[in-house]
Protein backbone atom coordinates (compact mmCIF):
# COMPACT_ATOMS: atom_id res chain seq x y z
CA UNK A 1 0.00 0.00 0.00
CA UNK A 2 2.92 2.39 0.76
CA UNK A 3 4.79 1.87 -1.93
CA UNK A 4 1.00 2.35 -4.31
CA UNK A 5 0.51 5.99 -2.25
CA UNK A 6 4.03 7.18 -1.66
CA UNK A 7 6.40 4.40 -1.86
CA UNK A 8 8.91 2.98 0.68
CA UNK A 9 7.32 0.09 0.86
CA UNK A 10 10.69 -2.07 1.83
CA UNK A 11 11.15 0.40 5.40
CA UNK A 12 8.51 -2.03 6.72
CA UNK A 13 8.50 -5.40 4.78
CA UNK A 14 12.77 -5.70 5.16
CA UNK A 15 12.49 -4.91 9.23
CA UNK A 16 9.25 -7.23 9.39
CA UNK A 17 11.13 -10.40 8.37
CA UNK A 18 14.44 -9.63 10.36
CA UNK A 19 12.37 -8.93 13.23
CA UNK A 20 10.13 -12.29 13.26
CA UNK A 21 14.01 -14.54 13.14
CA UNK A 22 14.81 -14.24 9.51
CA UNK A 23 18.45 -13.40 8.82
CA UNK A 24 19.36 -10.52 7.61
CA UNK A 25 20.68 -11.14 3.92
CA UNK A 26 17.91 -13.63 3.49
CA UNK A 27 15.73 -11.11 4.94
CA UNK A 28 16.92 -8.52 1.74
CA UNK A 29 16.38 -10.70 -0.60
CA UNK A 30 13.00 -12.15 0.08
CA UNK A 31 11.91 -8.66 0.90
CA UNK A 32 12.70 -8.10 -2.69
CA UNK A 33 10.99 -10.73 -3.65
CA UNK A 34 8.04 -9.37 -1.82
CA UNK A 35 7.47 -6.14 -3.71
CA UNK A 36 8.97 -7.33 -7.22
CA UNK A 37 5.07 -8.35 -8.48
CA UNK A 38 4.19 -4.23 -8.24
CA UNK A 39 6.99 -3.15 -10.46
CA UNK A 40 5.10 -5.03 -13.69
CA UNK A 41 1.99 -3.62 -13.06
CA UNK A 42 3.60 -0.08 -12.73
CA UNK A 43 5.27 -0.72 -15.83
CA UNK A 44 2.77 -1.62 -17.75
CA UNK A 45 0.41 1.28 -16.81
CA UNK A 46 2.94 3.35 -18.68
CA UNK A 47 3.59 1.83 -21.86
CA UNK A 48 2.08 4.69 -24.37
CA UNK A 49 5.64 6.23 -22.50
CA UNK A 50 7.92 3.28 -23.38
CA UNK A 51 6.39 2.90 -26.70
CA UNK A 52 7.48 6.61 -27.78
CA UNK A 53 10.87 5.62 -26.89
CA UNK A 54 13.40 4.18 -29.57
CA UNK A 55 13.26 -0.01 -28.78
CA UNK A 56 17.31 -0.10 -29.41
CA UNK A 57 17.76 2.46 -25.65
CA UNK A 58 15.00 0.29 -24.25
CA UNK A 59 16.79 -3.03 -24.76
CA UNK A 60 20.47 -1.69 -23.98
CA UNK A 61 18.86 0.04 -20.80
CA UNK A 62 17.62 -3.05 -19.92
CA UNK A 63 20.47 -4.80 -20.41
CA UNK A 64 22.12 -2.88 -18.27
CA UNK A 65 20.00 -2.28 -15.32
CA UNK A 66 20.22 -6.46 -15.57
CA UNK A 67 23.29 -6.69 -15.37
CA UNK A 68 23.64 -4.15 -12.71
CA UNK A 69 20.96 -6.13 -10.53
CA UNK A 70 23.34 -9.43 -10.87
CA UNK A 71 26.30 -7.52 -9.91
CA UNK A 72 24.11 -6.30 -7.05
CA UNK A 73 22.56 -9.39 -5.64
CA UNK A 74 26.26 -11.41 -6.40
CA UNK A 75 27.72 -9.04 -3.75
CA UNK A 76 25.10 -9.65 -1.40
CA UNK A 77 25.23 -12.84 -1.64
CA UNK A 78 29.13 -12.90 -1.14
CA UNK A 79 29.10 -10.28 1.73
CA UNK A 80 29.43 -12.23 5.36
CA UNK A 81 26.25 -12.12 7.35
CA UNK A 82 28.46 -10.20 9.95
CA UNK A 83 29.43 -7.89 7.76
CA UNK A 84 25.64 -6.88 6.39
CA UNK A 85 24.71 -6.68 9.66
CA UNK A 86 26.50 -4.25 10.60
CA UNK A 87 26.01 -2.18 7.27
CA UNK A 88 22.40 -2.85 7.43
CA UNK A 89 21.54 0.38 9.99
CA UNK A 90 23.57 2.79 7.49
CA UNK A 91 21.35 1.63 4.31
CA UNK A 92 18.53 1.87 6.13
CA UNK A 93 19.43 5.61 7.20
CA UNK A 94 21.04 6.07 4.01
CA UNK A 95 17.50 5.30 2.02
CA UNK A 96 15.23 6.99 4.60
CA UNK A 97 17.28 10.45 3.89
CA UNK A 98 17.30 9.45 0.23
CA UNK A 99 13.51 8.85 0.72
CA UNK A 100 13.02 11.96 2.62
CA UNK A 101 15.16 14.40 0.51
CA UNK A 102 13.14 12.66 -3.12
CA UNK A 103 10.87 16.16 -3.86
CA UNK A 104 13.94 18.09 -3.01
CA UNK A 105 16.56 15.87 -5.60
CA UNK A 106 13.53 16.13 -7.97
CA UNK A 107 13.43 19.69 -8.15
CA UNK A 108 17.07 20.42 -8.24
CA UNK A 109 17.53 17.25 -11.21
CA UNK A 110 15.07 19.37 -13.32
CA UNK A 111 16.67 22.99 -12.72
CA UNK A 112 20.01 21.70 -13.60
CA UNK A 113 18.88 19.61 -16.25
CA UNK A 114 21.24 18.25 -19.01
CA UNK A 115 22.48 18.18 -22.75
CA UNK A 116 22.27 15.43 -25.04
CA UNK A 117 25.76 14.41 -25.00
CA UNK A 118 25.66 14.81 -21.35
CA UNK A 119 23.36 12.10 -21.11
CA UNK A 120 24.64 9.83 -23.87
CA UNK A 121 27.78 9.62 -21.78
CA UNK A 122 26.96 9.69 -18.71
CA UNK A 123 23.04 7.99 -18.64
CA UNK A 124 24.60 4.63 -18.63
CA UNK A 125 27.57 4.50 -16.37
CA UNK A 126 25.26 6.24 -13.72
CA UNK A 127 22.47 3.45 -14.24
CA UNK A 128 24.49 0.29 -14.29
CA UNK A 129 25.76 2.09 -10.71
CA UNK A 130 21.88 2.50 -9.47
CA UNK A 131 21.48 -1.14 -11.06
CA UNK A 132 24.35 -2.38 -8.94
CA UNK A 133 22.80 -0.47 -5.21
CA UNK A 134 19.40 -1.79 -6.51
CA UNK A 135 20.38 -5.24 -6.51
CA UNK A 136 22.26 -4.92 -3.41
CA UNK A 137 19.44 -3.08 -1.51
CA UNK A 138 16.48 -1.66 -2.89
CA UNK A 139 16.00 1.03 -0.49
CA UNK A 140 15.70 4.35 -2.41
CA UNK A 141 15.78 2.69 -5.88
CA UNK A 142 13.06 4.46 -7.60
CA UNK A 143 14.25 8.42 -5.94
CA UNK A 144 17.99 7.26 -7.33
CA UNK A 145 16.76 6.23 -11.00
CA UNK A 146 14.65 9.60 -10.75
CA UNK A 147 16.88 11.48 -10.06
CA UNK A 148 19.90 10.02 -12.68
CA UNK A 149 16.99 10.05 -15.66
CA UNK A 150 16.58 13.77 -15.06
CA UNK A 151 20.09 15.36 -14.70
CA UNK A 152 20.65 13.01 -18.05
CA UNK A 153 18.64 15.52 -19.51
CA UNK A 154 14.51 14.12 -19.31
CA UNK A 155 12.46 16.54 -18.95
CA UNK A 156 9.03 14.72 -19.40
CA UNK A 157 8.12 13.13 -16.08
CA UNK A 158 5.85 10.55 -17.15
CA UNK A 159 8.67 9.10 -19.27
CA UNK A 160 11.23 9.51 -16.56
CA UNK A 161 8.40 7.20 -14.41
CA UNK A 162 8.06 4.96 -17.31
CA UNK A 163 11.96 4.38 -17.37
CA UNK A 164 12.19 3.92 -13.49
CA UNK A 165 9.93 1.36 -13.57
CA UNK A 166 10.99 -0.59 -16.21
CA UNK A 167 14.71 -0.57 -14.88
CA UNK A 168 13.00 -1.31 -11.50
CA UNK A 169 11.08 -4.18 -12.93
CA UNK A 170 14.41 -5.48 -14.85
CA UNK A 171 16.82 -5.41 -12.11
CA UNK A 172 14.64 -6.25 -9.40
CA UNK A 173 13.46 -9.42 -10.85
CA UNK A 174 16.46 -11.08 -12.32
CA UNK A 175 18.34 -10.16 -8.94
CA UNK A 176 15.22 -12.34 -7.12
CA UNK A 177 16.28 -14.63 -9.67
CA UNK A 178 19.72 -14.83 -8.21
CA UNK A 179 18.80 -15.38 -4.76
CA UNK A 180 16.26 -17.93 -5.63
CA UNK A 181 19.31 -19.72 -7.43
CA UNK A 182 21.71 -19.25 -4.30
CA UNK A 183 18.41 -20.71 -1.91
CA UNK A 184 18.29 -16.90 -0.19
CA UNK A 185 14.41 -16.93 -0.08
CA UNK A 186 12.38 -16.93 2.61
CA UNK A 187 9.42 -18.95 0.90
CA UNK A 188 6.65 -18.98 4.11
CA UNK A 189 7.15 -15.22 4.94
CA UNK A 190 8.43 -14.13 1.02
CA UNK A 191 4.93 -15.49 -0.40
CA UNK A 192 3.05 -13.57 2.26
CA UNK A 193 4.28 -10.51 1.81
CA UNK A 194 3.36 -11.17 -2.06
CA UNK A 195 0.00 -12.01 -1.26
CA UNK A 196 0.01 -8.90 1.30
CA UNK A 197 1.83 -6.52 -1.50
CA UNK A 198 -0.17 -7.11 -3.86
CA UNK A 199 -3.76 -6.40 -2.06
CA UNK A 200 -2.20 -3.18 -0.97
CA UNK A 201 -1.29 -2.19 -4.13
CA UNK A 202 -4.96 -2.24 -4.98
CA UNK A 203 -6.23 -0.77 -2.04
CA UNK A 204 -3.13 2.08 -2.27
CA UNK A 205 -4.72 2.71 -5.44
CA UNK A 206 -7.42 3.31 -3.94
CA UNK A 207 -6.90 5.25 -0.57
CA UNK A 208 -4.25 7.25 -2.81
CA UNK A 209 -7.05 9.40 -4.00
CA UNK A 210 -8.34 9.87 -0.33
CA UNK A 211 -4.78 9.85 2.06
CA UNK A 212 -2.45 13.00 1.03
CA UNK A 213 0.73 11.72 0.33
CA UNK A 214 2.66 14.03 2.62
CA UNK A 215 0.68 12.48 5.23
CA UNK A 216 2.14 8.99 4.39
CA UNK A 217 5.13 10.33 3.27
CA UNK A 218 5.72 11.51 7.06
CA UNK A 219 4.74 8.04 8.15
CA UNK A 220 7.75 6.06 6.21
CA UNK A 221 10.14 8.79 7.05
CA UNK A 222 9.61 8.48 10.48
CA UNK A 223 9.29 4.48 10.31
CA UNK A 224 12.30 4.48 8.42
CA UNK A 225 14.07 6.46 11.04
CA UNK A 226 13.05 4.49 14.11
CA UNK A 227 13.83 1.28 12.04
CA UNK A 228 17.66 3.20 11.70
CA UNK A 229 17.91 3.67 14.99
CA UNK A 230 16.92 -0.35 16.23
CA UNK A 231 19.07 -1.51 13.65
CA UNK A 232 22.12 0.48 14.75
CA UNK A 233 21.12 -0.49 17.94
CA UNK A 234 21.13 -4.32 17.52
CA UNK A 235 24.59 -3.74 15.72
CA UNK A 236 26.71 -2.81 18.74
CA UNK A 237 24.84 -5.27 20.79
Amino acid sequence: MLNAIAGGGSFLTFPALVFTGVPPIVANATSALAVSPGYLGSTLGFRPELRALPSRRLGREAAISGLGGLLGAGLLLVTPASVFAGIVPWLLLFATALFAAGPVIARRARAIGGTADGAAHGREAGLLAVAIYGGYFNGGLGILLMALYTVAGESRIHTVNALKNLNSLVLSWLSVVAFIVAGAIAWREGMVMMVAATLGGYAGARWSRRLPAAWVRAGVIATGLVMSALFFRLAMG
